[in-house]
């Protein structure tokens, strides 16, 4: 069964807000002050065990704030089947929680039976269009679900590919219902890195179906050409060209629930509800 625009769910019920990814060391801060904060986001396989201390403080928190699912490693674009205790698992834990979104990425991360720790770029070709389609029609279907798919940051092109990006994800969420994640700082990245123009990569994107933006900082180093060389790091805080290339997306798509993104380098709670604030205000900004 392929879940479609027509007869599915709305791509997500996530409030026009900005949220933060929930982390282990701010469990208790978020039950002691309740912060203000429209959502919280989560990766999937850090809760994908029977219980523990995770789910404990999750379910709590959980009964107070929307909640997001981000999964890491389904490995979406893999030239192979994708892992059914993988989707088991996945599907148990949105079951238990039923979360305002789910999401997952446009790359791959597995080989045979080694997982590689890492999401990594695609040649956008038909083969490829054709397995990541049927790939994400099977998760839809096998979670009864429509997901938001993210647009990846790129280091290397493919001279194999004979489509862009845009037009690839167009395609995509065409032919599957799924939903854009849309990660602002992945389209900057990967302009920087391949000498193109940010702003004219978020105008070819599907932005009628982007049901969550993402936000983050990235790491600066310079390859053997000498030029730029931007990695997405998520640690450290959303740089001003990112802040910028934000709101000029939100003049397009209007308000859009946008999560601020910290997994590396991670400061106290607070400074990551300060960095959140600046997004509900440009968010504040685009709305009617």
């Amino acid at each position: 069964m392929k879940l479609t625009k027509s007869d599915a769910a709305p791509l997500t019920t996530l409030p026009l807000r900005a949220g933060i990814g929930l982390k282990s060391g701010h469990f208790q801060d978020v039950l002691d002050s309740q912060p203000d904060i429209g959502f919280f986001e989560v990766h999937a396989e850090n809760f994908m065990v029977a219980g523990g201390p995770f789910h404990h403080y999750l379910t709590r928190i959980r009964e107070n704030y929307p909640l997001s699912i981000h999964g890491v490693a389904l490995s979406i674009g893999a030239d192979a089947p994708l892992d059914i205790a993988h989707l088991n698992a996945l599907k148990l834990l949105l079951d238990r929680y039923q979360p305002e979104s789910f999401s997952e990425h446009l790359a791959w991360s597995t080989h045979g039976d080694t997982y590689l720790n890492d999401l990594l770029p695609l040649p956008y070709t038909d083969a490829t269009l054709q397995r990541v389609c049927e790939h994400i029609d099977q998760t839809q279907t096998h979670l009864q679900r429509r997901m938001l798919l993210e647009n990846p940051a790129t280091y290397v092109e493919f001279a194999a590919s004979t489509m862009d990006e845009a037009t690839f994800i167009t395609e995509v969420l065409r032919r599957t219902g799924c939903g854009l994640l849309l990660d602002v700082n992945n389209v900057y990245v990967s302009s920087v890195n391949h000498h193109r123009d940010a702003q004219a990569t978020i105008r070819a994107l599907p932005l009628q179906q982007v049901g969550e933006i993402h936000l983050a900082g990235f790491a600066e180093q310079v390859d053997g050409a000498g030029d730029r060389l931007l990695i997405d790091s998520h640690g450290s805080p959303v740089a001003t060209a990112v802040w910028d290339l934000y709101a000029f997306t939100l003049g397009l798509t209007g308000p859009v629930a946008t999560l601020l993104e910290r997994d590396n380098d991670v400061p106290p709670i607070a400074v990551l509800l300060a960095e959140a604030a600046i997004a509900e205000r440009l968010l504040a900004r685009a709305g009617p």
